[in-house]
């Protein structure tokens, strides 16, 4: 037998995988590169000794009721319940949406506040493919499903009463997919909206997509991964995790608007990053960069809005809240500064002032 072995020709779907797995080896080879100084980095941003939230028990919220709403075509959806300890006649269910590559545990500081308060219902949930819910089993995410499964966590939830609905970033995009779908829902039962640190289009110009993966990746590998995904998305979970220091530097930067944000608020914000597998993220890719609802916004039209970003919000810049302004005048519009993309987590205090005075006009 000759002691040379004679390649086997690699079907199309193997030379796709080797592509991807060497593009993806190549970019985690680069993101590893520094890993030793971005180690003792991180290491010295994590021993700040005044961090407030040091010891916040973060993903530890009670609830009344928690359970999986099988949607049709099987996927589970993780639904979390509080109800009121002090009800008032008419107060609205708050329904929490959060947004990409997060969870529930988004509006942490939001939901403490509404539970203490005790006046109000509140419904949270994981969106597919996120938190505790299930992945699709096939096809990819779109924001048209993602507002029919808003319906039927309504539906299931709070089936009759008025509603606020409350989203973060694609949690906003979700509430908009949903106008779009069920205008006739707005003023009757959903009373108010809050959209805080979103937009309504132009999305392919922004940054949301880059650090949810590797961060410095770059385009072309994120343009193999959307088109290969099924390839390459246990090579990019096993990069993503080798460069853990990397992914929570990133988290620091795109997440937060402050120069001294608290680690522990970091650290809790890169665990949701990295819980959403890669394969997740690819398969979001295409809708999020395509996403173009403005006209959905005419639903809001009649129906009070707040609006909420931070003025160093590099994932979905302050003029895409702007524009939401500039389509629905009526809209209250609140800017918070040294503020990036998770505003509610970072500016708890200011976020949930403005929350519990729009609560109080709905």
């Amino acid at each position: 037998m000759s002691p040379y072995r004679i390649p086997r020709p690699r079907s199309a779907a193997g030379r796709v995988a080797g592509v991807v797995g060497a593009a993806v080896g190549v970019a985690a080879a680069g993101l590893a590169a520094g890993v030793a100084t971005e180690r003792v980095l991180v290491r010295r941003l994590k021993s700040r000794s005044t961090d407030p939230y040091a010891d916040e028990p973060f993903g530890q919220q009670p609830y009344d009721e928690a359970f999986q709403l099988e949607l049709p075509d099987g996927t589970d959806i993780h639904v979390e319940v509080v109800e009121p300890t002090r009800p008032r006649p008419r107060r609205p269910t708050v329904i929490l949406v959060h947004g990409f590559c997060l969870d529930m545990g988004t509006f942490y500081f939001q939901r403490k506040m509404l539970t203490e308060r005790g006046e109000h219902r509140v419904v949270a949930y994981d969106q597919p493919g996120h938190g505790r819910s299930g992945r699709l089993e096939t096809g990819e995410y779109d924001l048209a499903v993602l507002g029919r499964t808003l319906r039927r966590v309504i539906d299931r939830t709070a089936p009759e009463g008025p509603l606020v609905l409350v989203g973060h970033s694609m949690g906003g995009m979700t509430i908009m997919a949903f106008a779009e779908l069920f205008p006739e829902m707005f003023g009757d039962r959903v009373v108010g909206t809050v959209l805080m640190a979103t937009s309504g289009g132009l999305l392919a110009e922004t940054k949301l997509v880059a650090p949810a993966l590797l961060g410095r990746v770059g385009g072309p590998v994120l343009y193999m991964m959307s088109n290969a995904t099924r390839y390459g998305g246990t090579v990019i979970d096993k990069a993503r995790k080798s460069t853990s220091n990397v992914a929570w530097l990133l988290t620091r930067k795109y997440g937060f608007g402050g120069r001294d944000p608290s680690p522990a608020l970091v650290s809790y914000v890169e665990t949701m990053n990295s819980r959403t597998s890669a394969d997740t993220v690819t398969r979001y890719l295409r809708t999020l960069a395509t996403h173009s609802r403005y006209p959905a916004l005419a639903a809001l039209a009649d129906t009070p809005v707040l609006v909420v970003v931070g003025d160093k919000d590099m994932i979905t810049p302050v003029t895409h809240s702007e524009e939401i302004v500039r389509r629905l005048p009526h809209a209250e519009f609140v800017k918070i500064p040294d503020s990036g993309h998770v505003v509610m987590l970072e500016h708890a205090g200011e976020v949930n002032a403005a929350l519990a005075r729009f609560l109080e006009e709905c």
